[in-house]
C-alpha cells in the first residue's frame, strides 16, 4: 500500500467516475484501474462495487476510505509543517439532531480552517443514520440526546458500534413555540395546556420507534401529529399553526431570529445531550476544534 494508492482511491470516491479521476490524475484510466485493484488485492477489501451505471463505494469501502483521508490529512500536515507546502483541502462531517449549536460550532470550524478550498459537510439527519454515520467513519462526530426513556437502547446501540458517548450538558425539556403563540407569555407550558396545538416532530424512517425519536416525550398521544424532516420546515410551521416541538431550550437568535421563543415544560424529565464518536480515535485537528467550538456556544447558551 502506497500514498499515491491512497490518493487515487479517495479522489476515484469524489469524482464519483474513473474516468474523472483519471484526469485529475494526470494518468490513463487502466493505470488507475489496475492500482484500484491491486490495493483491494492487497488490502483483501472491495472498495469500489462495479455496476452498469459505474462505480459505487462499498460498506467496507467507506470505512476504509475515512482512514486513508485521515492518512493523508496527515500527511499533508508534515509537509505543511516542514516543507511548507500548503496544497491540503480540509476535510470534516459532523452528523447531528437539529440543535442550533451545532450549526454555530460549525460555522466556527470553517471560519478557522476554511481558506480557498474546503469539503466539510454536516447532517442534520435522523438517529439511527447519527450512529451509522460515525460507525461507518462517514462522520467523525455525532451529536444526540438520551433521556430515561431511550438511554438503555441508545447506549447498547452506541457501544455495538465501537463507540463512545461524551455528556455535553443535561437540559431539562423545553417548548420551541412561535412569540406570538397564544402560550407564549407564560413562564412555564403544562402538557395540558398544549392539547389542542399542532406537535411538530422530525421523522425517523424505518427506524421509527419512539427510541430514537428526536423529541422527548414521544410516546405520548397527540390529536394533531405533523412530522418534518428539516428545522426550517418545523419552524415554519410553528409559526404558521401555532405548533409547538419539544427539546433543549438551547436556541440562537442569531440562526432563529426573533419568531421562535422556548418555554420550559412542567414534566419529570431531562435530555441528556452528548457527542459519540469512534473510541480510541485520536480526533482530527477540526474535530478538536469543533468540540471546543460546542463547548463555547453551550457555555454561552445555557448558561
Amino acid at each position: 500500500m502506497t500514498l499515491q494508492q491512497l490518493k487515487y482511491v479517495v479522489t476515484v470516491a469524489d469524482k464519483g467516475t474513473i474516468s474523472e479521476a483519471a484526469k485529475e490524475l494526470f494518468i490513463s484510466q487502466p493505470s488507475l484501474t489496475n492500482a484500484i485493484k491491486e490495493l483491494e488485492n492487497e488490502m483483501q477489501i472491495t472498495i469500489f462495487n462495479r455496476t452498469n451505471k459505474g462505480i459505487v463505494v462499498s460498506n467496507a469501502g467507506d470505512e476504509f476510505l475515512a482512514y486513508a483521508r485521515q492518512v493523508l490529512e496527515q500527511v499533508n500536515l508534515l509537509e505543511e509543517k516542514y516543507l511548507n507546502v500548503k496544497k491540503q483541502s480540509p476535510r470534516f462531517s459532523v452528523s447531528t439532531q437539529h440543535y442550533s449549536f451545532a450549526v454555530n460550532a460549525f460555522v466556527d470550524v470553517i471560519r478557522e480552517f476554511g481558506g480557498n478550498q474546503y469539503d466539510f459537510t454536516l447532517r442534520e439527519t435522523q438517529t439511527y443514520e447519527i450512529i451509522e454515520d460515525v460507525s461507518r467513519l462517514k462522520s467523525e462526530i455525532g451529536i444526540l440526546y438520551t433521556s430515561s426513556k431511550n438511554e438503555e437502547v441508545i447506549m447498547k446501540l452506541i457501544k455495538q458500534n465501537g463507540l463512545e458517548f461524551e455528556e455535553l450538558f443535561v437540559a431539562r425539556p423545553h417548548v420551541f413555540i412561535s412569540s406570538k403563540h397564544p402560550l407564549a407569555d407564560r413562564n412555564v407550558i403544562t402538557l395540558e395546556q398544549l392539547e389542542e396545538y399542532p406537535y411538530l416532530s422530525f421523522e425517523q424512517g424505518d427506524y421509527n420507534s419512539f427510541y430514537f425519536s428526536e423529541e422527548i416525550l414521544s410516546t405520548l398521544d397527540r390529536n394533531k401529529n405533523i412530522k418534518v424532516r428539516d428545522r426550517a420546515t418545523l419552524f415554519n410551521l410553528a409559526v404558521g399553526l401555532n405548533g409547538y416541538t419539544v427539546s433543549t431550550g438551547v436556541i440562537s437568535r442569531e440562526l432563529n431570529g426573533e419568531n421562535i421563543i422556548a418555554r420550559p415544560l412542567a414534566v419529570d424529565e431531562y435530555m441528556r445531550v452528548g457527542t459519540i464518536m469512534q473510541k480510541n480515535m485520536p480526533l482530527t485537528r477540526y474535530g478538536k476544534a469543533y468540540m471546543d467550538a460546542l463547548r463555547s456556544h453551550i457555555v454561552q447558551y445555557v448558561h
